[in-house]
């Protein structure tokens, strides 16, 4: 099935936008992701061609092609214009401008090689979305992705759906919920992406207590973006419950653990 889930683009937008500033010093395990996929990317002859990083934030997946081929030319994108000027901050001589996605401002066959990391989860239609990368692709393009999957932060999503049943509430969740490696898998290919490599891996990141991870989520602008979240925030008695859960549940001698599920993939648009 292809995933679909309603994303409010505007709540979004503002979140990361308002926090890009903040962004790099909160988002370890983003950074990860990154140096992840560009190792992946690495084992791969890129297509010789114009590159665009779709999400780029404050450009850091960007940085490390430049550093390893200064002369490549390549543009970075962001839905969040306070993203986009932090990226053209650190990177002056790439070409930048903000965009979505879902509609990318770009013309046909434009790119030799597209690259995204921690972008597509927040994508309402994967399947619009990557047929959008395969229109900008030239035949025989690369599409270099790392996405967080269904399994990201379930401890939380746990803890705070068994908080809100406690205390008489529903089941819906102020978590986002994420695809899963088939359903992307399965989205590439109906987008017309040959899939060379996919893979799901997991990283763990600890924390002193619930609040800490709480307030690092916030400042990298990381809510939950899905149109039909519940409005407002938590009751207070649900997030001591909560907090109590999860720490009852998931603490260990390394601290209070956030998982994350790390979906990589490598595609290529086939050659006429």
């Amino acid at each position: 099935m292809v995933p679909f889930k309603a994303i409010d683009s505007e709540h979004m937008r503002g979140h990361f936008s308002s926090h890009a500033r903040d962004y790099d010093r909160y988002a370890s395990v983003q950074k990860r992701v990154i140096e992840f996929l560009y190792r992946k990317l690495s084992a791969f002859e890129k297509p010789p061609g114009r590159l665009l990083d779709v999400g780029t934030g404050t450009g850091s997946l960007a940085a490390e092609i430049l550093r390893s081929d200064a002369n490549q030319p390549l543009f970075v994108m962001d839905i969040a214009h306070g993203m986009t000027l932090e990226a053209v901050k650190r990177l002056p001589a790439v070409f930048a401008c903000d965009g979505d996605a879902r509609n990318l401002p770009f013309s046909n066959d434009t790119f030799a090689t597209v690259v995204s990391s921690s972008v597509y989860q927040w994508v309402d239609c994967l399947l619009s979305a990557f047929n959008e990368v395969t229109r900008v692709l030239k035949p025989g393009g690369l599409f270099a992705l790392a996405l967080f999957g269904e399994k990201t932060l379930c401890e939380l999503r746990t803890s705070h759906q068994w908080a809100t049943v406690e205390n008489g509430g529903s089941r819906a969740s102020h978590v986002q919920s994420f695809p899963t490696l088939n359903e992307v898998s399965a989205t590439l290919s109906l987008a017309g992406l040959s899939c060379l490599d996919l893979l799901s891996t997991m990283e763990v990141e600890y924390h002193a207590d619930v609040p800490e991870l709480l307030r690092q989520l916030k400042q990298i602008g990381a809510s939950n973006a899905a149109a039909d979240r519940p409005r407002g925030l938590a009751s207070r008695r649900v997030m001591q419950a909560m907090m109590k859960k999860y720490e009852e549940e998931y603490r260990c001698v390394d601290g209070v653990p956030a998982s994350y599920e790390v979906i990589i993939a490598i595609a290529e648009k086939p050659r006429m």
